[in-house]
């Protein structure tokens, strides 16, 4: 099959709307998007699936509408995870050295440590490594030495969460080709190779959550998702102005700013009385100044997790904000004068060809954009063929109900037979790290 007939399809459950995309590889590697559709999402709080029909049920109408725009059938998807519950941790570990497949045992101990009852490691990601007393190591491979030690960035999630997006999917008659953690596919969509090498704050601000992943040398060195998003804005608003909450979401996107001080404080918009009461007429510098008080609040946060990651002095490209918030006028100077940094907003266009481009090109698509270019590696790693093709092509895969049913008892996955062992998984993940050949880990 030629790259330029393999398509991937993802879905991006968040908060405030839930996004099915389906894209295809150009002959130059770019991402060429067939059809994107987005529908409201009412199950979902803080990036966690709540009511499962209510998500189902959007997930169902994205995916109809997504393979009716771009005429591909699919019936795998590439999903994101994300919300609350997403916690990273590091760790350290040590092994007396034979042969560097002690490398990969290194790595799969990190798997077995200990964790909370009900949750599970999603991600191992080595920072470096120490042989004997040399430090500082990116690839031990080659080295001498008996004693070989890693520091370790670890991301945890809930068991609960993860099985709760599966089922939904499953219930939407899909299946979940793989689960990914979606501050990484943000990252991938809107930062830049030189950005994650001299440093890199990346906010990506939702609707529910926040999510901040740090970047130096080309590793991811830190993250976390901080439970607060562009919903709690417009909360604030809401209450402040004593209005409804499509009209609270409204003001925010037309006339909002993160800026009180500089909005004027002539302007006023008029906002349509509650079952036929008096209008309301709100300033725009009373706000501003609502969005600007909750802003700080989350700017704090993140400069906190900036100075808990340990690389603060380390940050030359400074941030990169993403997602639907990152849309609100003047944030950018907030953010500027709050953090001290550098700040860009990220678009996801640095790898997108093709006519919906400019459509795409937005920050509130760039996990979906991310999810698609993880999925195309994904499928290139591990040498996976993704069950997707043309309308008059496509012949569906027969999914046993029976084994549907055993995995709803089970709350397992559907492809449970197709896992990669774990250790075939580090290996590959390795071997792009350190950038060695297959034939020297096979």
């Amino acid at each position: 099959m030629n790259k330029t007939e393999q398509y991937v399809a993802a879905i991006d459950i968040g908060t405030t709307k839930i996004v099915a995309i389906v894209g295809t590889k150009t002959e130059n590697d770019r991402i060429e998007i067939l059809g994107l559709s987005k529908a409201l999402s009412k199950g979902v709080k803080r990036g966690v699936v709540l009511n499962i029909e209510e998500t189902v049920n959007a997930i169902r109408t994205t995916v109809e509408d997504v393979q009716r725009r771009s005429g591909i059938l699919f019936s795998e998807v590439f999903v994101g995870i994300a919300g609350q519950h997403i916690k990273s941790m590091k760790n350290r570990g040590y092994i007396m050295r034979d042969s560097y497949e002690d490398v990969f045992k290194l790595i799969e101990d990190m798997h077995k440590i200990h964790i909370e009852i009900g949750e599970e490691i999603i991600h191992v990601i080595p920072q470096n490594f120490i042989v004997d007393n040399e430090t500082g190591v990116k690839s031990p491979i080659g080295f001498c030495g008996r004693r070989l030690e890693a520091n370790f960035h670890i991301v945890i999630g809930q068991v609960a969460a993860a099985k709760n997006i599966e089922k939904c999917i499953r219930k939407a008659g899909l299946v979940v080709k793989d689960m990914i953690l979606e501050p990484l596919a943000s990252a991938d969509a809107v930062l830049t190779d030189d950005e994650k090498e001299a440093g890199v704050v990346l906010v990506d601000i939702g609707g529910g959550t926040t999510d901040v992943a740090i970047y130096y040398d080309n590793i991811l060195r830190h993250t976390a998702v901080i439970p607060f998003g562009g919903n709690v804005v417009t909360k604030d608003i809401k209450e402040g102005c004593s209005i409804l909450q499509r009209h609270a979401e409204q003001l925010k996107i037309q006339y909002g700013s993160a800026l009180g001080d500089i909005a004027p404080e002539d302007k006023v918009v008029s906002i349509p009385g509650i079952s036929g009461r008096e209008p309301k007429e709100i300033s725009f510098k009373s706000l501003a100044y609502i969005i600007q008080s909750r802003m700080e609040d989350i700017i704090e946060i993140i400069n906190f997790e900036i100075q808990n990651s340990g690389y603060t002095d380390k940050l030359a490209a400074g941030v990169v904000i993403t997602g639907g918030g990152a849309m609100l006028k003047h944030l950018i100077q907030l953010m500027k004068f709050k953090t001290a940094m550098d700040v860009r907003i990220g678009i996801p266009n640095e790898h997108l060809s093709g006519h919906a481009r400019n459509e795409i090109n937005q920050p509130m698509y760039a996990t979906s954009v991310g999810l698609i270019m993880r999925g195309f590696e994904y499928l290139d790693t591990y040498k996976k063929v993704f069950s997707a093709g043309k309308k008059d092509e496509y012949i569906k895969p027969m999914i046993s109900e029976s084994l549907v049913e055993e995995a709803e008892e089970s709350n397992s996955r559907v492809n449970e037979e197709e896992k990669i062992p774990l250790t075939e998984k580090i290996k590959i993940m390795l071997s792009k790290i350190f950038e060695i050949e297959d034939q020297k880990i096979s």
